[in-house]
């Protein structure tokens, strides 16, 4: 290092330290941040200023985790697969698009969850609103119907497996069940259900992809891809028997709605 750049180091540690110790001599306390609508960022010392600020900043932190719990809370996670399901036993792996697919699981997500949301916000987000009710209050009411909805999808070997893990004590009832370690039974239960409704959904293609694959081998047509000849057949069995319609009523009645 030359002597020029010593110099330079020197002097910028030596203005850093001076200005750290003049702001230190010049106020007896920390300004904390204020956040101010329309892009200016000031400085405020009232704690119940700064305590708002921080509550917007929390929201802000949960809105971008609001995918995660829209995919992992809800009924899309079992939706979205048997339609995937769906879609590979056609031998169709580009149709329907995965746009509409992954749209259709949204709306048919709204409606199954609409009952729960309906409540949460009957219960928890108007009256909160309104300032009728705290924050803890709003969020012990708000997170009853969701916690309601995940016991009721989510089985007692999987809830015991994470209960076990989590070295808890054997809970009682639904209440001395934490929210995080309900949340992952729910989502292995979730993954269950939607793999053995999609066995179900494969079996009747499978049946004809091997009809198809037998009578192609009697007539000694070897070479010829069995895929490829069942694929108008499954088409034909699928719309004969409205199956986006049996499809969509299996995978909402699943949920008990």
């Amino acid at each position: 290092m030359t002597s020029r750049k010593k110099q330079l180091l020197a002097l910028g540690l030596m203005a850093s330290l001076a200005l750290v110790t003049s702001g230190c001599a010049s106020q007896n306390s920390i300004a904390v941040p204020s956040i101010e609508f329309g892009g200016q960022i000031g400085t405020s010392a009232d704690p119940q200023v700064v305590g708002t600020e921080l509550q917007v900043l929390l929201l802000l932190t949960v809105l971008s985790l609001a995918p995660a719990l829209l995919i992992m809370v809800t009924a899309f996670t079992r939706i979205v697969i048997v339609l995937s399901f769906v879609r590979s036993a056609l031998a169709l792996p580009q149709i329907p698009p995965n746009q509409v697919l992954i749209g259709l699981a949204l709306f048919l997500t709204f409606f199954v969850m609409a009952p729960t949301w309906d409540q949460v916000n009957q219960n928890a987000l108007q009256p909160y609103l309104n300032n009728q009710i705290d924050q803890q209050t709003a969020y012990e009411r708000g997170i009853a119907p969701v916690r309601e909805f995940l016991f009721n999808q989510t089985r007692e070997r999987d809830l015991a497996l994470f209960v076990k893990m989590a070295k808890l004590p054997r809970p009682e009832n639904q209440d001395d069940v934490p929210t995080y370690v309900l949340v992952p039974a729910f989502i292995i239960s979730e993954l269950k259900t939607a793999f053995q409704m999609g066995v179900l959904i494969f079996i009747p293609f499978l049946v004809l992809d091997m009809v198809i694959a037998s009578a192609l081998m009697s007539m000694g047509m070897m070479m010829l891809p069995p895929s490829l000849v069942s694929m108008p057949f499954k088409l034909l069995l699928f719309v004969m028997v409205d199956g986006w319609h049996l499809v969509v009523r299996s995978l909402i009645t699943s949920f008990g709605s």
